[in-house]
């Protein structure tokens, strides 16, 4: 796992190609290193994604709307139809950082 740091969000990207232990080890620095953060998750290397894998970031996705914080994932290995409405999921990077920007912004106008 690797993690980068950005002016409005943190960027963590997985690379075990195991995302049970890639949660597992991402769990403790959502309350420490990653608290009050918005936060990307980086799958483009996993291209074993399944449905079933990004319901995995449910919980965590809920935890970030609970305290107004965006939570993005990005893979681009499932079809767009295939997608759960819960999470937010996109293809690109550029796209998370939007998607991030136009949450901040709603946030800043009391939406």
């Amino acid at each position: 796992m690797t993690i980068s740091t950005h002016d409005n969000f943190v960027v963590v990207k997985e690379k075990s190609n195991d995302l049970k232990k890639f949660i597992f080890l991402l769990k403790p620095l959502l309350t420490t290193q990653l608290k009050d953060k918005n936060l990307i998750i980086d799958l483009l290397d996993y291209q074993l994604m399944s449905f079933n894998d990004l319901l995995l970031f449910q919980k965590i996705s809920d935890e970030f709307k609970e305290v107004n914080k965006s939570f993005v994932v990005v893979t681009n290995s499932l079809n767009a139809n295939e997608l759960p409405e819960e999470i937010m999921i996109v293809p690109t990077h550029q796209e998370a950082e939007d998607i991030i920007e136009i949450e901040e912004i709603e946030r800043e106008l009391g939406f």
